[in-house]
């Protein structure tokens, strides 16, 4: 079984923030798959199922974002599953919007959600699938940027990403991860002098 974990807040006031990117990703794998994350459990909501013909459980951790490896942690151990079973969605501001880039470990970088993941896990040897949100102009404070809503146009492009994740999602599930990273991780395109 694999437990695949969208990263984000709780919370209607976050719902459609980019912050929130990993819990979108998990909504949308979960409709496509008819399941229910609704059960409390692990201190996230969860729901089971098959992804892809394989067992799954999906989750979004109720902790809010930077104590998310609790929730992981917890959920790792009711299930008697290994770091290498573990899949965790994020957003990612180093990554621009709308690209999404899949590894198999990794530094958890600036994103506090990845590092809780990456210390209550206790290595960085875990999948992770991030979602591009990065700002296309200087931003002096990315905290405020990755917790603001979304204006209709980047909704529309996250709907997109979002939908590429899922089925990157599906393809990992079902042919492992290097097949995931060879048909979705595209080259970074070098960022313009200004």
């Amino acid at each position: 079984m694999r437990l695949i974990v969208g990263l984000g807040n709780p919370g209607p006031e976050y719902q459609w923030t980019p912050h929130n990117f990993g819990f979108l990703a998990v909504d949308e794998i979960a409709n496509r798959a008819s399941i229910r994350v609704d059960r409390p459990e692990g201190k996230a909501l969860v729901g089971r199922g098959k992804v892809a013909g394989e067992e799954v459980l999906l989750a979004k951790p109720q902790t809010y974002m930077n104590l998310s490896g609790i929730s992981v942690r917890e959920l790792l151990g009711k299930y008697e599953l290994g770091p290498e079973s573990l899949l965790a969605l994020y957003d990612e501001r180093d990554l621009p919007w709308g690209m999404i880039r899949i590894g198999e470990r990794g530094s958890p970088g600036t994103h506090n959600g990845a590092k809780s993941v990456t210390s209550a896990v206790g290595t960085p040897e875990f999948a992770r699938l991030r979602l591009g949100c990065g700002p296309d102009h200087a931003v002096s404070d990315l905290a405020a940027y990755v917790l603001r809503p979304m204006k209709k146009a980047e909704l529309e492009e996250a709907a997109e990403m979002i939908a590429e994740a899922a089925d990157a999602v599906e393809l990992l599930v079902k042919e492992g991860i290097a097949a995931a990273m060879n048909k979705y991780n595209r080259r970074v395109p070098p960022k313009e002098e200004k």
